[in-house]
């Protein structure tokens, strides 16, 4: 069982910056593709960015220019860099890794933006 653990949440005035991490219990080489999304109240849970086992990225048009996914493979984490941040970038950030037809999620973790 694949075990995904988020930090670096919090509470951050718009045009902040936060950087969220995901650390996974093995190696992150396993997976094809790792990302994170994100929900916020009353709606439905939305992509943030992918990246894709041979380094491709894929980011939501609202996140592009400010966010940044990216892998450390040394440490089996994900790391999403958030610039810029607006109020309505608030909401539970969950990291998703893929193994073919499975997927692993985190607990969440909340983002507020807020002043």
């Amino acid at each position: 069982q694949v075990q995904l653990v988020e930090s670096g949440g919090g509470l951050v005035q718009p045009g902040g910056s936060l950087r969220l991490s995901c650390a996974a219990s093995t190696s992150i080489f396993r997976f094809n593709a790792m990302g994170w999304y994100r929900q916020a109240p009353g709606t439905e849970r939305e992509l943030v960015a992918t990246v894709i086992n041979d380094g491709r990225t894929n980011y939501a048009d609202s996140v592009k220019g400010r966010f940044t996914i990216s892998g450390d493979n040394a440490k089996n984490t994900v790391v999403l860099q958030m610039n810029s941040l607006k109020p309505e970038d608030t909401a539970v950030y969950y990291c998703n890794f893929v193994h073919y037809a499975l997927n692993y999620w985190g607990q969440g973790i909340q983002v507020t933006v807020s002043s």
